[in-house]
């Protein structure tokens, strides 16, 4: 802290902050009152360290650079994020990256959600879609991150078809109704594929917003935190997110403008992710194994509705 603020920084307090999968994430306070984030990306304390290394360099959705370079992004196109103060990546003295980042003073949006003054929450939502909507409007004709180029000859949903593949594989391993109906799904999966339309347009997206994705200040401003997925893709793909993670509170966010067969597919996807999602954070002893619980089974229970309905 001394080093990258100066001398009269010095720490007061250090708190483990909770909820994350990917990346440590304490809050550090000083005693000349200032506070502050640190990020740390150890891929030991990473409860899917499996399929990082498992994964396409251009699919990574983990790590200090897609950090760095998101943020930036952000930033120079005035969408509010966390401020990056310092990123360390030589790894010289430590086996990982760790970054100071800005601290806000605020809840995350869920919370907003049980707040009983209805003027707040239309304040505060209308701003998240207001935030959405022009982060969505930065486009370009070829999706991934924003610092790669060249072009892609085949849609961006075909990642999400393949991921798709991947995660009922191994969801049907462990929950029986899934197995028994694995056929049907899959080809559930390629029948919604298959009406997928070609586009040369993408949007700007985070990745995986939900409202716990979402920090809200003092002054009811919205920023966005876990940035390290956020890529040029189909809008449908947050749209779809969106949907499952804010449920009535979608209203403010909607966008009448998107693709109904993108839509199915990508809600499809998410299902299936997120059932296998959820087994693996069981699986791997992630702290909150209720949530994880849950969360598969729920998920799971969604999946099967596609094929029932």
């Amino acid at each position: 802290m001394r080093k990258v603020f100066g001398t009269g920084y010095s720490v007061s307090n250090v708190t483990k902050m909770h909820g994350g999968a990917q990346k440590v994430v304490y809050k550090i306070d000083c005693t000349n009152k200032f506070s502050c984030i640190l990020y740390v990306w150890d891929i030991t304390m990473n409860y899917f360290q499996e399929e990082i290394a498992n994964e396409a360099i251009n699919e990574r959705s983990y790590g200090s650079d897609l950090f760095e370079i998101n943020n930036k992004y952000l930033l120079e196109n005035e969408i509010k994020t966390p401020i990056l103060y310092n990123l360390n990546k030589d790894r010289s003295r430590y086996t990982f990256d760790f970054a100071f980042v800005e601290y806000i003073n605020g809840h995350k949006a869920e919370v907003y959600f049980h707040n009983p003054d209805p003027r707040v929450k239309d304040q505060i939502f209308e701003k998240v879609g207001d935030m959405l909507t022009g982060m969505h409007a930065k486009e370009r004709p070829i999706y991934g991150k924003p610092n790669q180029l060249g072009s892609h000859m085949e849609g961006c949903h075909l990642l999400q078809l393949e991921n798709a593949i991947m995660q009922l594989s191994y969801v049907s391993q462990h929950i029986e109704s899934i197995r028994a109906n694995q056929s049907k799904l899959l080809e559930t999966l390629y029948e919604l594929e298959s009406k997928i339309e070609p586009r040369s347009r993408y949007g700007f997206i985070h990745g995986e917003l939900g409202p716990d994705h979402i920090l809200v200040n003092d002054n009811f401003e919205p920023y966005l935190i876990d940035i390290e997925g956020a890529e040029f893709f189909d809008i449908e793909h947050e749209h779809s997110f969106l949907e499952l993670r804010f449920g009535d509170f979608y209203r403010y966010l909607k966008n009448d403008n998107l693709d109904r067969n993108r839509m199915l597919f990508y809600r499809f996807h998410h299902h299936i992710s997120l059932t296998s999602g959820g087994l693996k954070l069981l699986h791997r002893g992630f702290p909150d194994q209720q949530f994880a619980k849950g969360l598969a089974e729920h998920h799971g229970i969604r999946t099967m509705q596609f094929i029932e309905d």
